[in-house]
């Protein structure tokens, strides 16, 4: 184990830091676990209070949109920002800092008497979520090494799959018992007590060399990537061809390029480091993540609005019925954790997106008259292709570079991560609706395109209501759609994380990666 390098750049004793890092590294881990835990749940939860959003604050579809939109626009876009200057002002200042933002945007949320301004505060609350994400794993791999820093990603990786899976269950537990206002404040006094234990548990670092703030790159990276996340997320709706979104295409472009010309000129001091991109196994992990997330996180909204649109379930139910998913990949995940220095890093990212390609390619198994227990393959296999690739991911994304540029790296991991979350739900998302509306106008035509649409979205049962004497073929004809659109479409998803896996098992080297990462 190397020495580490304290806030003024001095390094420690080995003796002395072993004793002194022992008993911060868990308290460490547990703050850095309950943060991704809300994150990750603030991904999800919000879905299942959208009608009561909806009637409370007299919002319209596209106000609804935003609820979504705006956190995962500025969550994509600020996550290296807040990697890179967690390496130059401190990780625990900025984390502390991040957590504060986004406690406080929470209490906002709770407390909007309009859309607007719970829009306004769920942007704010995307920038605190994108520092927490960036230097949570930053985090991690300053206190842990070897086999220790396994486990540690292990338990990481597990606790993000729970956030998702349970996100519709504890959405709908508290939307129904308390309100939709819960949601957001039940992040209140949990960000508060964590902010506490942050300043007096977690250890202070900071890149030793560190220059100034690179302001350019800064503003230059997080313009770019939020012009190019959010022509994903406004596309189907504004027209994939339209004068807006092609421009915000064609600007992201611009602006991404400049980015490059600016950081190459400014070399080490710049917020990212242009070298990783010439390192194989940077290059291997960063295209398994997009592209593995991607698949399996449209693949989990689109399995939540079936059970709860097709089969009936309530978000209660919904969240009951990926219990088999949940479990399975938290087991996986703390399991994956501890052969993460054992086994090289290829074979577990590898067969992991293999085995998550084989559970999306398993929805296929269920047909117009199936129960959700058809769904179970397909739930297993998934799950234990998400829970073994977290924990190496997570692990891979920062020990491609040398510890003093753990945020950086962290934060251009999770920069993939969830720029692949915002592609893969709209295109995805997109592609879905367009199957179901086809499937459903050929089936039944006549019907005008907002039947379409309505189908897609799940309100087969609403459309045939007003079908009069046809209802029953109109509703038959609406399952039907959605069913074969699922299922064609999870099946692309297959193919894109099958192509994940065979990238990993070709780039990914354990000769890539920092000693610190690979140490016993």
């Amino acid at each position: 184990m190397s020495a580490s390098v304290d806030t003024v750049g001095v390094p420690a004793d080995p003796a002395t830091e072993a004793a002194t890092r022992a008993p911060g590294r868990a308290w460490t881990l547990a703050i850095v676990s309950i943060a991704t835990f809300m994150l990750m749940l603030d991904l999800t939860v919000v879905n299942v209070a959208l009608p009561d959003l909806r009637n409370a604050l007299n919002a319209d579809f596209s106000g609804l949109q935003w609820v979504l939109d705006a956190y995962a626009l500025t969550l994509a876009a600020f996550l290296l920002t807040g990697g890179s200057l967690a390496d130059r002002l401190g990780r625990k200042r900025v984390f502390i800092t991040g957590f504060a933002v986004f406690t406080a945007a929470s209490l906002l949320c709770g407390a909007s008497t309009d859309v607007l301004t719970l829009n306004l505060a769920r942007g704010l609350q995307g920038v605190g979520a994108a520092v927490l994400f960036a230097v949570g794993p930053a985090l991690l791999g300053q206190e842990f090494r070897g086999k220790d820093r396994a486990m540690a990603f292990g338990v990481f990786g597990g606790v993000s799959g729970l956030a998702i899976a349970f996100g519709p269950l504890i959405g709908g537990a508290l939307t129904s018992g308390v309100g939709w206002r819960w949601i957001f404040l039940v992040n209140v006094p949990i960000g508060v007590v964590a902010i506490v234990l942050s300043a007096l548990r977690i250890r202070e670092s900071r890149e030793p060399s560190a220059h100034g703030v690179d302001w350019a790159g800064l503003v230059l990276f997080s313009v770019a990537l939020g012009a190019l996340v959010l022509g994903f997320l406004r596309g189907e709706a504004e027209g994939w061809t339209s004068p807006l979104i092609l421009c915000l295409f064609a600007a992201s472009a611009l602006l991404l390029a400049v980015f490059v010309l600016v950081e190459r000129r400014l070399g080490g001091a710049g917020m990212l480091d242009l070298s990783l991109f010439r390192n194989r196994t940077f290059n291997g992990i960063s295209a398994a993540t997009l592209l593995g997330n991607a698949a399996g996180m449209a693949s989990i909204f689109l399995e939540v609005s079936y059970v709860q649109n097709v089969l009936g379930a309530t978000p209660w139910q919904a969240g009951l019925r990926f219990l088999p998913l949940t479990l399975v990949l938290f087991v996986v995940a703390a399991v994956t954790g501890s052969l993460t220095v054992a086994v090289p890093p290829r074979l577990l990212v590898g067969t992991a997106m293999a085995l998550m390609a084989g559970g999306l390619l398993a929805i296929r198994l269920i047909d117009v008259h199936s129960g959700w227990t058809a769904m179970l393959p397909s739930m297993l296999l998934t799950g234990a292709g998400m829970g073994m690739f977290n924990p190496p991911r997570a692990s891979v994304s920062i020990g491609v570079a040398e510890p003093a540029r753990a945020g950086m790296a962290a934060g251009m991991g999770e920069t993939f991560q969830q720029v692949g979350i915002a592609i893969g739900i709209a295109g995805f998302g997109a592609l879905f609706q367009h199957r179901v509306g086809d499937a459903f106008a050929a089936a039944v035509p006549g019907f005008p395109p907002g039947a379409r649409q309505e189908v897609a979205a799940g309100a087969g049962e609403q459309v045939a209501q007003g079908a009069g004497a046809l209802r029953a073929t109109v509703a038959e004809a609406a399952r039907a759609a959605f069913v074969h659109g699922l299922s064609d479409v999870l099946t692309i998803c297959a193919a894109v994380a099958a192509f994940a896996s065979a990238i990993a098992f070709t780039t990914l080297r354990r000769s890539d990666l920092h000693e610190s990462a690979v140490a016993h």
